[in-house]
């Protein structure tokens, strides 16, 4: 295994116990009957809608919703935008972020989903599966070269 494999691996890892440890932690709370706040990033338009979209799946159950009107539900805000973000009156062209191999993590689509752009896949790079949940959440178009 050369460095760059390594490197690799490191970063799936990482990855990998970003997202985990979260969960695991967010069961075992309610597994105990506790809860720990939802960790929520809102720096784009588009985690503010993925967020929007997942307050919406959760009032679907009654539970869910009371929960959150009762203030049982607690969310927790990560980031927010600079008070003085300039606000884009008109829409240009999307940039792109491109990957030619190796795996593409959350981490990518978290960053195309900030500056608005469109992922593209080279023929040697791999989507994950929560890299692809989290695109399809935040709204970021993927194209595989073939």
């Amino acid at each position: 295994m050369d460095d760059n494999d390594r490197d690799l691996l490191r970063q799936m890892v990482r990855q990998v116990l970003r997202d985990v440890v979260p969960q695991t932690l967010a069961q075992a709370a309610a597994s105990a009957g506790g809860s720990f706040p939802d960790v929520v990033s809102v720096s784009s338009d588009a985690e503010l809608l993925a967020f929007a979209q997942r307050i919406a799946r959760a009032c679907a159950d009654s539970a869910e919703r009371e929960a959150i009107i009762a203030g049982q539900r607690s969310f927790r805000l990560l980031s927010t935008l600079p008070a003085a973000a300039p606000v884009a009156v008109a829409q240009s062209a999307p940039q792109t972020h491109r990957v030619e191999r190796g795996a593409v993590t959350e981490r990518h689509v978290r960053e195309a989903a900030e500056s608005g752009a469109v992922l593209v896949l080279g023929k040697r790079a791999v989507l994950t599966p929560l890299a692809r949940d989290r695109a399809r959440a935040a709204g970021v178009e993927i194209t595989k070269e073939r």
